[in-house]
């Protein structure tokens, strides 16, 4: 089997295979599903996201994966930004019930908190800040941003996807992201708007 190339700095297995997806085909000789890795295959560490925005927290992930792992790395930081709720929850997405990558405690908290609002204001976006970062001593970074506008329903719909994907329908849409097919959403999702935005610099960190 091929050694890993390229670590994302993640322990979510959706994002990872969401990485694999845009990425198959995309990068000559690069054998996505084994060189492809995600954080806990390669000994990385779980990074605290201490920063402040989504591009602070990609980066912190990246250029630390980078520095433990001296492989090429990718973090993306996403969420959600509601616009009644100013942007929230933002970089608290994954933990807005309390506890992180609660999904379901999540949608349900923010549904119960959005269920007076009329349909005119339910507007959202899921937001992405994604970062490379080569190892060594002076390694450079790149930060490559996507943004998915649409509506949020009052239920989840779908099986499909992660997170908020069961509430959020794409503008232009009428069903929602965990509705769509895997092929349908990378191709209009943030993360893959942001991923794609990135792969100039990964065909040349790995080339």
């Amino acid at each position: 089997m091929s050694a890993p190339r390229l670590v994302l700095a993640t322990h979510n297995k959706g994002k990872l295979r969401e990485l694999r997806d845009l990425l198959r085909g995309q990068v000559p000789g690069l054998d996505v599903d084994t060189e492809v890795v995600d954080a806990p295959s390669v000994g990385a560490p779980d990074v605290a996201e201490t920063g402040v925005t989504f591009a602070e927290n990609s980066l912190l992930k990246a250029k630390a994966v980078a520095k433990a792992t001296g492989l090429v790395a990718i973090a993306d930081d996403s969420g959600l930004a509601v616009d009644v709720l100013g942007g929230a929850p933002g970089i608290f997405s994954a933990r807005w019930a309390g506890r992180h990558g609660d999904d379901e405690a999540n949608l349900r908290l923010l549904l119960a908190q959005l269920a007076d609002i009329s349909e005119e204001h339910r507007g959202a976006a899921f937001v992405c800040a994604a970062a490379l970062a080569l190892p060594g001593e002076h390694a450079s970074t790149v930060v490559e941003y996507g943004q998915l506008e649409g509506t949020l329903l009052r239920e989840p719909r779908g099986a499909h996807g992660f997170g908020y994907d069961p509430i959020l329908v794409p503008k232009g849409m009428d069903r929602s992201c965990a509705e769509l097919s895997r092929e349908e959403k990378n191709a209009i999702s943030h993360r893959g708007q942001a991923f794609r935005a990135l792969l100039p610099a990964i065909v040349e960190a790995l080339g």
